[in-house]
């Protein structure tokens, strides 16, 4: 498993050896840059202290000595003759070139300095090894005790990490103690400036699965409530159908019997269709949809209940309405505003729908000549199992239709209003949706 506390220590220790090693590159070249300037100081210096000594022409084989000594000394005089070789096994050139050269021999580089003085010439040459070497010890000495104290800092690290860690140790045991019946915010006091952004998008969660609970609950039981009258009534009405006395009596009783499971079916294909509706719940992608077209088969499916109730159901979409949704989704946002503009209109009534652009929206409006909703109450018909007064008692319903449109629009960023129907009379829904682009 990643960690990064361990992240953090191997990468703040990778840094550290750079950190080292380029110190040390630094150093080195430093301490390089130094000793030639020392040792060309002195190589001048004891190229003066040698001019004009008195040295004199010495037969091959005696000259000079065999010692191992990093300085080099060769002295002509005027006429070119070899006066004095302080190693002869080193081989250098034979004529001096006057002032700091650097030469390359089959031993290596040499730095040479040369001067012409009292009729004689001087040349004083050191190898570069010695130079590099000395200035690789001065690197050496300063970055070992760096290196030594490299597992003290490591260790250093290591606990600074864990204290400055802490923090989200002391955030992941109180998120760990909240259950779903206790999902009350985490303490922001006292936390880092950094780790306040994750406390508060944690806290914007629980109040989120809260408030998502608390509606989850709430649905549970008004839907147990709202089910429990039907499927009473359906219980009841079969205990009549059993009891009848005679043929009239029984066809009556199955009547209201298969009106109670009508009503019991219809509820319960609501709840399931809104609780598909509720976000998060197995989200479909989404996909162009031809808005007007979509309304004409909702219409064709819903044309026997206008029919049988000699209502005017129309139409007017005479292009193509793309936007981007859920076709199923949208189908049932359709389906319940005719539905209830049909049920809740009057026999011979009339109602109609339309499909027009609106702006860089589309809009869907179905109105209708029934008893319309009061402004007072127009707030409140979204809410789940609400029931306007007006005809609620006569007409069969479940205060789930336009809760239903409510949270299909939502999904699908439309804006709902609410407004007057035809000629003034009745109720007018317009579905307002952000056209395809």
């Amino acid at each position: 498993m990643r960690s990064i506390r361990r992240d953090l220590l191997l990468w703040l220790l990778l840094g550290l050896l750079l950190g080292i090693a380029g110190a040390a590159v630094g150093t080195y070249l430093r301490a390089r840059e130094e000793a030639n300037t020392l040792f060309d100081y002195q190589l001048k210096e004891m190229a003066a202290s040698l001019t004009d000594a008195p040295f004199s022409a010495a037969p091959p084989g005696v000259l000079g000595s065999d010692g191992a000594g990093t300085i080099v000394v060769q002295i002509w005089d005027r006429n070119g003759v070899q006066l004095y070789l302080s190693q002869p096994q080193r081989v250098l050139p034979r004529h001096a070139q006057l002032g700091f050269t650097t030469i390359s021999t089959e031993s290596g580089e040499w730095r040479v300095f040369s001067a012409l003085a009292g009729g004689q010439v001087v040349q004083v040459a050191q190898p570069m090894r010695a130079r590099r070497e000395l200035a690789a010890s001065m690197a050496l000495r300063t970055i070992v005790p760096l290196l030594a104290v490299l597992p003290v800092l490591g260790l250093l690290i290591w606990l600074t990490i864990a204290r400055g860690l802490k923090p989200l140790e002391r955030l992941a045991a109180a998120v760990a103690r909240r259950s779903p019946t206790l999902l009350e915010p985490v303490g922001e006091h006292g936390l880092p400036s950094e780790v306040q952004p994750l406390a508060r998008a944690l806290n914007g969660l629980l109040e989120r699965l809260d408030h998502a609970l608390a509606v989850q609950r709430s649905f549970i039981a008004d839907a147990a409530h709202e089910l429990r009258t039907p499927l009473t009534a359906v219980h009841l009405q079969a205990q009549l159908a059993e009891r009848a006395a005679s043929e009239g009596e029984r066809r009556q009783a199955l009547a209201d019997l298969k009106s109670g499971l009508e009503r019991a079916t219809h509820l319960s294909e609501q709840l399931l269709t809104l609780a598909r509706e509720e976000p998060g719940v197995a989200e479909r992608p989404l996909a162009a949809v031809d808005l007007s077209e979509l309304a004409r088969e909702v219409i064709a499916e819903l044309a026997p209940l206008a029919e049988a109730k000699s209502i005017d159901l129309g139409l007017n979409a005479s292009w193509t309405a793309s936007i981007r949704g859920d076709s199923d989704a949208l189908r049932a946002l359709v389906s319940n505003l005719i539905d209830n503009a049909l049920r809740y209109t009057p026999d011979g009534g009339k109602v109609d729908v339309n499909v027009a652009p609106d702006g860089e929206r589309i809009a869907l409006s179905v109105r209708d000549t029934g008893p319309g909703i009061a402004p007072a109450e127009r707030a409140r018909v979204f809410d789940r199992f609400y029931r306007g007064q007006a005809g609620s008692a006569s007409i069969p319903g479940s205060g789930l239709g336009l809760a239903i449109v409510r949270s299909v629009a939502d999904r699908h960023g439309a804006e709902i209003a609410l407004g007057e129907g035809i000629d003034g009379a009745g109720l007018g829904v317009t579905v307002r949706f952000p056209a395809a682009s």
